[in-house]
């Protein structure tokens, strides 16, 4: 036990000192050097005699930090990989606003495209959006209407939207227009 409080009493700074010269941090320097003293202490009498303490320690503190950085690593690649979808989404936006063209939003095409895409739904989904879209019938009262179930209605909804949005995808931000100030 006095062997093991000389070697914290020694070792304790220096050894946080090294981890946060890594780390960068020093509560996670100072817990990784206690876990590493813990480990020690709570596995000294497994390992063995350990001639050298100090260098088990460093050792031990060494793949903690090392596990901390590699996990440090994975978030900022997973945070960098959200930036950039984020900045793709932002471009994509600043994009097709600046492709917007106020004169096509009252065009004849563009109708006339989101009425050749709706048409294209099969007929029990057409049913369904027109009800929803066009009708403002909520989903229930759609159901009923048409002795389905709720699920069924979210079903093809879903359906619809999809094919909706890959056939009308240049025209979104037109399409949206015409929506607001129809």
């Amino acid at each position: 036990m006095h062997q093991f409080t000389e070697l914290f009493q020694n070792y304790y700074h220096k050894f946080v000192h090294f981890a946060n010269s890594y780390l960068e941090d020093e509560a996670a320097a100072e817990d990784i050097v206690m876990d590493s003293f813990m480990y020690y202490w709570e596995n000294k009498a497994a390992a063995g005699s350990i001639d050298n303490p100090q260098a088990y320690l460093l050792s031990t503190i060494k793949n903690k930090c090392l596990n901390a950085l590699r996990a440090k690593k994975v978030r900022l690649k997973a945070n960098d990989n959200i930036r950039d979808y984020n900045y793709r989404l932002l471009e994509a936006s600043i994009f097709t606003l600046e492709a917007c063209n106020p004169t096509e939003l009252f065009s004849e095409e563009v109708a006339q495209m989101v009425d050749e895409a709706i048409n294209s739904l099969p007929q029990q989904t057409k049913r369904i959006f027109v009800k929803s879209r066009f009708q403002g019938m909520s989903y229930k009262e759609i159901a009923e209407e048409m002795n389905t179930s709720v699920k069924n209605v979210e079903k093809h909804m879903t359906k619809a939207l999809k094919i909706l949005r890959v056939a009308l995808k240049d025209y979104i931000p037109a399409i949206l227009f015409l929506m607001f100030f129809k």
